[in-house]
Protein backbone atom coordinates (compact mmCIF):
# COMPACT_ATOMS: atom_id res chain seq x y z
CA UNK A 1 0.00 0.00 0.00
CA UNK A 2 1.63 3.35 -1.25
CA UNK A 3 1.09 5.85 1.71
CA UNK A 4 -0.24 5.36 5.49
CA UNK A 5 -3.84 4.72 7.31
CA UNK A 6 -5.04 7.70 9.35
CA UNK A 7 -7.36 6.42 10.98
CA UNK A 8 -9.63 8.71 13.22
CA UNK A 9 -11.51 8.18 16.32
CA UNK A 10 -13.42 11.65 17.01
CA UNK A 11 -16.01 10.69 19.45
CA UNK A 12 -15.58 8.07 21.80
CA UNK A 13 -17.61 6.90 25.10
CA UNK A 14 -16.43 9.08 27.17
CA UNK A 15 -15.47 12.79 26.11
CA UNK A 16 -18.45 15.29 27.24
CA UNK A 17 -19.08 19.27 25.88
CA UNK A 18 -17.98 19.83 29.48
CA UNK A 19 -14.89 18.25 28.89
CA UNK A 20 -14.28 20.08 25.28
CA UNK A 21 -16.52 22.15 23.14
CA UNK A 22 -14.97 20.50 20.16
CA UNK A 23 -16.07 16.72 20.49
CA UNK A 24 -18.64 15.77 18.00
CA UNK A 25 -21.43 14.14 19.66
CA UNK A 26 -24.99 14.91 17.54
CA UNK A 27 -25.30 12.54 14.72
CA UNK A 28 -24.83 16.02 12.44
CA UNK A 29 -21.96 16.83 14.56
CA UNK A 30 -20.27 13.99 14.04
CA UNK A 31 -21.30 13.68 10.55
CA UNK A 32 -19.27 17.33 9.64
CA UNK A 33 -16.40 16.48 11.73
CA UNK A 34 -15.55 13.52 10.03
CA UNK A 35 -16.14 15.15 6.63
CA UNK A 36 -13.78 17.26 7.43
CA UNK A 37 -11.26 15.23 8.95
CA UNK A 38 -11.43 13.11 5.72
CA UNK A 39 -10.90 16.03 3.79
CA UNK A 40 -7.54 16.52 5.49
CA UNK A 41 -6.47 13.01 4.94
CA UNK A 42 -8.15 10.91 7.50
CA UNK A 43 -8.79 7.32 4.83
CA UNK A 44 -10.47 5.79 8.27
CA UNK A 45 -13.07 6.45 11.02
CA UNK A 46 -13.86 4.45 14.11
CA UNK A 47 -17.11 5.48 15.01
CA UNK A 48 -19.41 5.70 18.54
CA UNK A 49 -22.93 6.91 18.69
CA UNK A 50 -24.47 8.98 20.73
CA UNK A 51 -28.29 9.66 21.87
CA UNK A 52 -30.28 12.76 21.87
CA UNK A 53 -28.80 12.98 25.27
CA UNK A 54 -24.88 13.10 24.00
CA UNK A 55 -24.70 9.58 25.98
CA UNK A 56 -23.49 6.57 24.56
CA UNK A 57 -25.68 4.32 22.24
CA UNK A 58 -25.68 1.37 20.16
CA UNK A 59 -28.24 1.35 18.23
CA UNK A 60 -28.29 0.61 14.66
CA UNK A 61 -30.65 3.26 13.69
CA UNK A 62 -27.84 6.15 14.90
CA UNK A 63 -24.91 4.46 13.48
CA UNK A 64 -26.87 4.18 10.03
CA UNK A 65 -27.55 8.40 10.22
CA UNK A 66 -23.86 8.55 10.81
CA UNK A 67 -22.74 6.24 8.46
CA UNK A 68 -25.67 7.43 5.37
CA UNK A 69 -24.51 11.34 6.26
CA UNK A 70 -20.16 10.47 5.59
CA UNK A 71 -20.74 7.81 2.68
CA UNK A 72 -22.84 10.71 0.73
CA UNK A 73 -19.80 13.50 1.11
CA UNK A 74 -16.99 10.16 1.33
CA UNK A 75 -18.44 7.31 -0.14
CA UNK A 76 -15.18 5.43 -0.06
CA UNK A 77 -13.68 6.03 3.24
CA UNK A 78 -13.66 3.37 5.54
CA UNK A 79 -15.81 2.96 8.07
CA UNK A 80 -15.44 1.04 11.62
CA UNK A 81 -18.06 0.71 13.93
CA UNK A 82 -17.58 0.54 18.14
CA UNK A 83 -18.89 -2.67 19.67
CA UNK A 84 -17.27 -1.65 23.01
CA UNK A 85 -17.89 -3.39 25.84
CA UNK A 86 -17.48 -0.39 28.49
CA UNK A 87 -20.96 0.76 28.72
CA UNK A 88 -22.68 -2.15 27.23
CA UNK A 89 -22.98 -5.96 28.28
CA UNK A 90 -25.54 -8.19 26.26
CA UNK A 91 -24.77 -9.74 22.96
CA UNK A 92 -27.30 -8.42 20.87
CA UNK A 93 -27.00 -4.65 22.33
CA UNK A 94 -23.17 -4.64 21.42
CA UNK A 95 -23.81 -6.53 17.79
CA UNK A 96 -26.50 -4.43 16.67
CA UNK A 97 -24.89 -1.88 14.59
CA UNK A 98 -23.70 -5.08 12.72
CA UNK A 99 -27.09 -5.44 11.33
CA UNK A 100 -26.89 -2.91 8.90
CA UNK A 101 -26.85 -4.12 5.64
CA UNK A 102 -26.78 -2.43 1.80
CA UNK A 103 -24.58 1.01 1.44
CA UNK A 104 -25.33 1.69 5.39
CA UNK A 105 -23.20 -1.67 6.59
CA UNK A 106 -19.95 -0.57 8.20
CA UNK A 107 -16.71 -1.80 6.71
CA UNK A 108 -15.32 -2.79 9.71
CA UNK A 109 -16.25 -3.45 13.60
CA UNK A 110 -13.87 -3.17 16.60
CA UNK A 111 -12.94 -6.15 18.84
CA UNK A 112 -11.31 -5.90 21.98
CA UNK A 113 -8.87 -9.14 22.43
CA UNK A 114 -9.52 -9.26 26.50
CA UNK A 115 -11.44 -7.69 29.46
CA UNK A 116 -9.53 -4.74 30.64
CA UNK A 117 -8.86 -1.93 32.99
CA UNK A 118 -9.15 1.84 32.57
CA UNK A 119 -8.41 4.47 35.03
CA UNK A 120 -11.84 4.55 36.35
CA UNK A 121 -14.04 1.77 34.65
CA UNK A 122 -13.77 -1.62 32.82
CA UNK A 123 -14.40 -2.80 29.27
CA UNK A 124 -15.38 -6.28 29.88
CA UNK A 125 -15.01 -8.67 26.82
CA UNK A 126 -15.12 -12.72 27.88
CA UNK A 127 -14.04 -15.03 25.49
CA UNK A 128 -17.62 -16.08 24.70
CA UNK A 129 -18.54 -12.23 23.77
CA UNK A 130 -15.46 -12.13 21.90
CA UNK A 131 -16.09 -15.22 19.48
CA UNK A 132 -19.21 -14.54 19.15
CA UNK A 133 -18.93 -10.89 17.84
CA UNK A 134 -16.12 -12.60 15.63
CA UNK A 135 -18.90 -15.29 14.15
CA UNK A 136 -21.38 -12.30 13.69
CA UNK A 137 -18.94 -10.13 12.02
CA UNK A 138 -17.66 -12.87 9.63
CA UNK A 139 -21.32 -13.62 8.94
CA UNK A 140 -22.17 -9.96 8.00
CA UNK A 141 -19.10 -9.45 5.60
CA UNK A 142 -17.69 -6.98 8.30
CA UNK A 143 -14.09 -7.27 9.07
CA UNK A 144 -12.97 -6.63 12.19
CA UNK A 145 -10.57 -3.85 13.81
CA UNK A 146 -8.60 -5.78 15.99
CA UNK A 147 -7.50 -3.52 19.64
CA UNK A 148 -4.77 -4.23 21.34
CA UNK A 149 -3.79 -2.79 24.80
CA UNK A 150 -1.18 -5.51 26.09
CA UNK A 151 0.76 -8.51 24.38
CA UNK A 152 -1.09 -11.10 25.90
CA UNK A 153 -4.59 -9.85 23.46
CA UNK A 154 -2.50 -10.01 20.71
CA UNK A 155 -1.62 -13.71 21.93
CA UNK A 156 -5.68 -14.37 21.40
CA UNK A 157 -5.36 -12.85 18.12
CA UNK A 158 -3.63 -16.12 17.30
CA UNK A 159 -6.00 -18.22 19.08
CA UNK A 160 -8.86 -16.75 16.69
CA UNK A 161 -6.89 -16.75 13.82
CA UNK A 162 -5.85 -20.70 14.42
CA UNK A 163 -9.62 -21.87 14.99
CA UNK A 164 -10.29 -19.50 11.55
CA UNK A 165 -12.54 -17.22 13.83
CA UNK A 166 -10.82 -14.23 12.22
CA UNK A 167 -9.15 -14.25 8.52
CA UNK A 168 -6.80 -12.44 6.36
CA UNK A 169 -6.20 -9.62 6.19
CA UNK A 170 -5.77 -9.02 9.34
CA UNK A 171 -5.67 -5.47 10.97
CA UNK A 172 -4.53 -4.01 14.51
CA UNK A 173 -4.72 -0.78 16.59
CA UNK A 174 -2.12 -1.12 18.91
CA UNK A 175 -3.32 1.07 22.01
CA UNK A 176 -0.61 1.87 24.05
CA UNK A 177 -0.20 4.18 27.23
CA UNK A 178 -3.66 2.84 29.43
CA UNK A 179 -3.00 3.00 33.35
CA UNK A 180 -3.70 -1.39 33.02
CA UNK A 181 -1.83 -1.84 29.81
CA UNK A 182 1.30 -2.16 28.10
CA UNK A 183 3.12 1.54 27.85
CA UNK A 184 4.12 3.59 24.69
CA UNK A 185 8.03 2.60 25.25
CA UNK A 186 10.31 0.54 22.73
CA UNK A 187 10.58 -2.95 24.58
CA UNK A 188 7.05 -2.64 24.84
CA UNK A 189 6.10 -2.61 21.55
CA UNK A 190 9.57 -4.57 20.06
CA UNK A 191 7.14 -7.59 22.02
CA UNK A 192 3.92 -6.37 19.81
CA UNK A 193 6.07 -6.79 16.85
CA UNK A 194 7.66 -9.70 17.24
CA UNK A 195 4.05 -11.42 17.64
CA UNK A 196 2.62 -9.89 15.23
CA UNK A 197 0.91 -12.60 13.10
CA UNK A 198 2.70 -12.42 9.21
CA UNK A 199 1.58 -10.09 6.88
CA UNK A 200 -0.59 -8.08 9.50
CA UNK A 201 -1.32 -4.24 9.30
CA UNK A 202 -0.95 -2.26 12.47
CA UNK A 203 -1.55 1.91 13.51
CA UNK A 204 -0.44 3.26 16.50
CA UNK A 205 -2.73 4.86 19.12
CA UNK A 206 -2.02 5.50 22.37
CA UNK A 207 -4.21 7.04 25.56
CA UNK A 208 -3.52 10.38 26.65
CA UNK A 209 0.06 11.63 26.46
CA UNK A 210 0.86 8.76 24.88
CA UNK A 211 -1.45 9.27 21.65
CA UNK A 212 1.07 11.04 19.52
CA UNK A 213 4.35 9.14 20.77
CA UNK A 214 2.32 5.96 19.80
CA UNK A 215 1.00 8.04 16.40
CA UNK A 216 4.80 9.19 15.90
CA UNK A 217 6.03 5.24 15.77
CA UNK A 218 3.35 3.89 13.83
CA UNK A 219 4.33 6.36 10.66
CA UNK A 220 7.69 5.54 11.39
CA UNK A 221 7.60 1.27 11.88
CA UNK A 222 3.87 0.57 10.86
CA UNK A 223 0.92 1.41 8.74
CA UNK A 224 0.11 4.25 10.08
CA UNK A 225 -1.71 5.80 12.98
CA UNK A 226 -5.13 6.23 14.86
CA UNK A 227 -5.66 10.08 16.60
CA UNK A 228 -8.49 11.57 17.70
CA UNK A 229 -10.65 13.17 20.55
CA UNK A 230 -11.66 9.59 21.65
CA UNK A 231 -7.71 9.10 23.26
CA UNK A 232 -6.96 12.63 24.21
CA UNK A 233 -8.72 16.36 24.22
CA UNK A 234 -5.11 18.16 24.55
CA UNK A 235 -2.80 19.35 22.07
CA UNK A 236 0.05 19.30 24.20
CA UNK A 237 1.10 17.06 27.39
CA UNK A 238 0.97 20.24 29.65
CA UNK A 239 -3.37 20.26 28.92
CA UNK A 240 -3.14 24.13 27.70
CA UNK A 241 -4.78 23.92 24.53
CA UNK A 242 -7.83 21.64 23.70
CA UNK A 243 -7.31 19.89 20.53
CA UNK A 244 -10.05 19.55 17.33
CA UNK A 245 -9.85 16.55 15.37
CA UNK A 246 -9.32 18.26 12.49
CA UNK A 247 -6.05 20.01 14.21
CA UNK A 248 -4.91 16.32 14.97
CA UNK A 249 -5.65 15.12 11.67
CA UNK A 250 -3.48 17.98 10.04
CA UNK A 251 -0.43 17.73 12.39
CA UNK A 252 -0.47 14.14 11.71
CA UNK A 253 -0.25 14.88 7.82
CA UNK A 254 2.27 17.80 8.49
CA UNK A 255 4.71 15.72 10.92
CA UNK A 256 4.49 12.77 8.33
CA UNK A 257 5.56 15.01 5.41
CA UNK A 258 9.04 15.45 6.90
CA UNK A 259 9.55 11.70 6.75
CA UNK A 260 8.05 12.03 2.90
CA UNK A 261 4.86 10.43 3.82
CA UNK A 262 1.45 10.71 3.01
CA UNK A 263 -1.63 9.51 3.77
CA UNK A 264 -3.07 6.73 1.63
CA UNK A 265 -6.00 7.20 -0.79
CA UNK A 266 -8.75 5.61 0.61
CA UNK A 267 -9.51 3.35 -2.02
CA UNK A 268 -5.91 1.49 -1.24
CA UNK A 269 -6.76 1.36 1.81
CA UNK A 270 -9.59 -0.75 1.29
CA UNK A 271 -7.36 -3.05 -1.09
CA UNK A 272 -5.08 -3.67 1.21
CA UNK A 273 -8.02 -4.54 3.90
CA UNK A 274 -9.71 -6.61 1.24
CA UNK A 275 -12.70 -4.59 1.83
CA UNK A 276 -15.60 -3.94 -0.78
CA UNK A 277 -15.58 -0.58 -3.16
CA UNK A 278 -18.53 1.50 -1.76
Amino acid sequence: MEGFILNLAPTGMLPTRAMSPHVPLSVEEIVADACRCVTLGANMLHLHARDEQGRPTYRREVYARIIGGIREVHPDVVICVSLSGRDFGEFEQRADPLGLTGDLRPDMASLTLSSLNFSRSASVNSPEMIQRLAERMAEAGIRPELEVFDAGMLNYAHYLLERRLIQPPLYFNFILGNVAGAQARPGALALLLSELPQGALWCGGGVGTSQLVMNTQGLLYGNGVRTGLEDYLWLDPQRRELASNAQMVQRLVDIASHFELRPATARAVRQALGLRHV
